[in-house]
């Protein structure tokens, strides 16, 4: 049975820049437009647009059973949250996941923003941390791609992250890590081998080589780490209520070092904290 390497070559990994690109510039128009009164469906259209004026075609759609081309998950909601007529109010906290598929190659990112309030300044400030916590172990992972030497490494660094952070002023505990919900590799397909785990895992894993390219995306909570399916069968909410944040980018590690494929200044700003500085690719 034929199994295709997780590793890509050079000219492989060429091809899946502008997929990257494309990804990252649906999330800025996205990410403009969110403001109280406007539906996670006008959201969804917009990223859309982008993705299709560029030639390229959303790769979420082409996940059986699902037909927008992100999923917008509020509040408890960490991930999967299917686009629709809420509406967003002052104070949300949104993440956003969206991808792109270009000339058969794919890009996969996330943001999460949270909604100003100007009434609630306490409950954007809680909001705005667990943003915060999430994308910085997002970026300790990253990091760490860039000298591992197995992909273990890599969920040991975002726990270390994350744990390093304190407690969450709402449980008055360590912020909680989704344990069913990992990142993954990706190429030809969104989602390929091998699994990204977002904690420590006994398994040391993959190797991390050239050629290797992976969507790293911490979910965290900022209470405990139980969830479950809410009835659409897609969207993952919290099962205490309190509430989710979602970062991702999509990278690769190639000769050169590593490069983010889903950032147009490939992860520049973001690594330049953990003494990473990523290397375009040749």
């Amino acid at each position: 049975m034929f199994r295709r390497s997780i590793y890509k070559t050079a000219a492989q990994l060429r091809g899946m820049v502008e997929p990257g690109l494309i990804t990252a510039a649906a999330l800025d128009a996205v990410r403009a437009l969110v403001r109280p009164g406007i539906t996670t469906a006008e959201l969804d259209a917009a990223a859309e647009r982008v993705i299709r004026d560029r030639g390229a075609e959303p790769n979420f759609m082409l996940v059986r059973g699902y037909h927008h081309a992100t999923c917008i998950s509020v509040n408890e909601q960490v991930v999967h949250g299917i686009p629709g007529d809420r509406v967003l109010q002052a104070g949300d906290i949104v993440s956003i996941d969206c991808g792109a598929q270009f000339q058969g190659w794919n890009g996969d990112s996330a943001i999460t923003i949270v909604v100003p309030d100007a009434a609630r300044p306490e409950l954007v400030t809680r909001r705005e941390e667990l943003s915060r916590v999430t994308e910085g172990s997002m970026w300790a992972g990253i990091a760490a791609m860039a000298t591992a030497a197995h992909i273990g490494e890599i969920g040991a660094a975002i726990q270390e992250y994350i744990e390093a952070q304190g407690v969450s002023e709402v449980s008055g505990e360590t912020y909680g890590i989704l344990r069913e919900y990992v990142g993954h590799g990706i190429g030809r397909k969104m989602h390929e081998a091998p699994s990204v785990f977002n904690y420590r895992t006994p398994d040391a894993g993959a190797e991390v080589r050239p050629g290797l390219v992976l969507a790293i995306e911490p979910m965290v909570t900022a209470g405990g780490e139980s969830t479950f399916v809410e009835d659409d069968d897609w969207t993952v909410s919290t099962t205490d209520g309190t509430d989710g944040s979602h970062w991702e980018h999509s990278v690769a590690r190639h000769e050169g070092g590593v490069w983010v494929l889903t950032a147009p200044d490939g992860g520049a700003a973001g690594l330049a904290p953990f003494g990473v500085t990523p290397v375009p690719i040749a």
